[in-house]
């Protein structure tokens, strides 16, 4: 058994407020004995400007929101996944998932695969992949309870990629995001616990929420699922911290009994 922390923010574009708001609730999560947390992607910096992003973005080694993250893993001794960084990559950039295990040494990262490029309406339409370059490979790795699959947001919407997590070996799937107000109205319940009874996986869901500097609203609803598709816990639209107790047998037990993933 082990303890799960999702961390739900409203991120502005000043990357420093940005890291005190994520201590706040760091310090929150180790309060309620979390032994690994996780926030929501563009927790460092939530902005819409590609000039912008282009200015401030830097490596990994000199981004001093991964930096501060890093100390705060190593001070309470806790596995901390950042749900996603701005990180350089030469004309366009990388929207980094990045697993910091209790000494404070990154792990492993995630490159966002899949870019949310989408006109919902007239007035609301989203260009990713003008801004972002997409990575190339899925992501499973090992933490003390078991393995874990990494996604960002509009991952999401591909079932595929969290089948072959699963057949890797995942039996946890993260999958932090920043789901717009209107899709999140509509589809964020459902494909979360879709996600999770179709792999018989927990699924780890922090979500950003509000308006934003930049006035596009997300629609927050951070939750953790369990492998056969309850909602163990889940917030609303306010920032804050949701934590549960995982049980590494559940999916195990459940693959035994409906051994579906093994014959597609």
């Amino acid at each position: 058994m082990f303890r799960v922390s999702c961390i739900q923010m409203c991120s502005s574009d000043c990357i420093q407020n940005n890291l005190k708001r994520t201590e706040k609730l760091i310090k929150r999560a180790v309060s309620q004995k979390a032994n690994l947390i996780i926030t929501p992607e563009v927790s460092s910096k939530f902005s819409l400007n590609k000039k912008r992003l282009l200015e401030v973005a830097t490596t990994m080694k000199k981004d001093s929101y991964l930096l501060g993250i890093r100390k705060l893993a190593r001070k309470y001794k806790k596995w901390i996944l950042i749900g996603s960084l701005i990180i350089k990559n030469k004309k366009k950039l990388l929207n980094r998932s990045v697993l910091i295990n209790d000494k404070g040494c990154v792990k492993t990262f995630y490159d966002k695969i899949h870019m949310y490029d989408a006109k919902l309406s007239k007035s609301e339409k989203y260009f990713e992949s003008k801004t972002f370059q997409a990575g190339r490979n899925i992501k499973v790795v090992n933490l003390p309870w078991g393995k874990l699959g990494l996604s960002i947001c509009y991952d999401l919407r591909f079932p595929n990629m969290y089948r072959k997590m699963s057949k890797k070996g995942a039996i946890y799937l993260s999958i932090p995001s920043a789901f717009t107000e209107t899709t999140g109205k509509r589809h964020w319940h459902t494909l979360l616990k879709a996600r999770a009874i179709e792999n018989f996986s927990y699924v780890f869901a922090p979500g950003q929420a509000g308006k934003h500097c930049n006035g596009r609203k997300t629609y927050g609803h951070s939750m953790i699922v369990s492998p056969d598709g309850k909602i163990l816990k889940e917030l609303g639209k306010r920032e804050g911290v949701i934590t549960t107790t995982i049980d590494p047998k559940k999916p195990i037990e459940l693959r035994k009994t409906i051994p579906s993933i093994y014959y597609d």
